[in-house]
């Protein structure tokens, strides 16, 4: 009997069963209750002390923390003065991501509702002159209508309910969920199942937090490889890098720790396989993809990338194989491990990092850039989504690729100067 083949048989059965068990009644059946217990919040008195350890300033406290930014909705709820503010941030919101045929509606729905004095939800501390604006953009069909309208609710709020909240019970409890994150976390807390796949420095594992019940992908790096492939440095900036990111369209980092052996980071379980595999292997007598496929993916890949160079972050390192999907059908970028943070005041770097046949020109020359390189990767990784091959083939095709590369930077050129 082949126990290699057993053993992947067993691993296999266990992962698909832990995964089919995740209804609300199973999940709750698989909580271990020991490690249950250690996730009840504190008493408030234990948590103070983070008044002085955490930054409270208005866009860490209330925007960029995913926990944060929900307390302080709820407070913004819970206070009729605020009610028609957080109300439109919530509309601005569905607005920017609707269709473009359900935006006009939208938008004339937001103006008559939070725009119009006679309405009960009337912003009234909106400058007039940028309520005149929205309505002017909207009747000539413009787009990006409440971009000043959001800046200037944002300011509102910052000014007027950001005190106000760090005194209501919503900030205490927003202190029992960074003491509770600054707990710590070791193995035991995870099961490991099957192995999803393996890199040069270690295997990635579907893991179960016992805790929650909950299925990830834990990435475990050696250290024995780290330290000989002189890796430690790329481990520490992913970590950094995805702890500090925040975006549906890049994996998310739940946990890390460490054991004697590896380097643990924890992040959003992606069972799709990455881009690589469904160009070239789910089909095999038609790769690639179509038109319609490629431009989803790519729109995905865009906002993932826009929101890493909004946080000063240089992929570096985009390609099929990091982009993985979701049951949904979803794509988030992965492996951060080549991404570089530009400090501020400084407007490009220099290194050479990234996948040959990816990367662009001027990385390869040794000069500096900045996160335009992505757009050139993102291009190169559009071409082999529909032509299921490099693009750098031959000099006619290289000719042909580099034209229609420029096409695609001039479009992207609004975007990238906005960062």
């Amino acid at each position: 009997m082949d126990i290699g083949c057993l053993e992947t048989v067993v691993a296999n059965s266990a992962y698909v069963s832990a995964r089919g068990s995740m209804d609300a009644n199973a999940a709750q059946t698989m909580r271990d209750r020991k490690m249950r217990a250690k996730l009840k919040l504190p008493n408030i008195t234990q948590c103070e002390y983070l008044k002085e350890k955490i930054e409270l300033g208005f866009q860490s406290l209330c925007i960029k923390q995913p926990i944060g930014k929900r307390l302080f909705q709820q407070f913004l709820e819970d206070t009729e003065e605020f009610r028609p503010a957080v109300n439109f941030l919530k509309d601005i919101e569905g607005y920017n991501t609707a269709e473009e045929n359900c935006r006009i509606q939208k938008a004339q729905k937001s103006v008559n509702t939070y725009l119009d004095s006679a309405s009960k939800q009337f912003c009234s501390f909106l400058e007039e002159k940028a309520i005149m604006r929205v309505k002017e953009d909207a009747k000539n069909g413009h787009h990006d209508l409440f971009k000043e309208s959001e800046e200037l609710v944002l300011a509102h709020l910052e000014n007027h309910a950001l005190e106000r909240y760090k005194e209501s019970i919503f900030f205490l409890r927003f202190l029992q969920f960074k003491w509770l994150e600054a707990q710590t976390v070791t193995e035991d807390w995870f099961l490991d199942f099957r192995v999803l796949g393996k890199g040069g420095f270690g295997e990635v594992y579907a893991s179960q937090m016992k805790a929650t019940g909950k299925m990830y992908a834990n990435k475990r790096l050696n250290k024995k490889r780290l330290k000989k492939r002189n890796g430690y440095e790329g481990a520490i900036v992913e970590k950094r890098i995805l702890a500090k990111v925040h975006s549906r369209f890049i994996v998310m980092l739940a946990y890390a720790f460490q054991t004697k052996t590896d380097l643990c980071l924890v992040m959003t379980i992606m069972n799709g396989g990455d881009l690589r595999y469904h160009i070239y292997d789910v089909d095999l007598q038609s790769p690639g993809f179509s038109e319609e496929r490629a431009v989803f993916y790519t729109a995905q890949i865009i906002c993932g990338l826009e929101h890493l160079h909004q946080n000063r972050i240089i992929y570096r390192d985009l390609k099929p194989e990091n982009v993985l999907l979701d049951d949904a059908g979803h794509v988030r970028l992965s492996d951060m491990g080549l991404a570089v943070e530009l400090p501020e005041g400084q407007a490009k770097t220099k290194g050479y990092a990234g996948t040959p046949g990816f990367m662009a020109p001027e990385l390869l020359k040794g000069d500096e850039y900045d996160w335009s390189v992505d757009y050139f990767t993102l291009g190169v990784t559009l071409y082999e989504m529909i032509a299921a091959k490099g693009p750098f083939r031959s000099r006619g095709e290289k000719a042909s690729w580099i034209r229609h590369l420029f096409r695609i930077q001039e479009l992207s050129m609004p975007r990238t100067l906005m960062m």
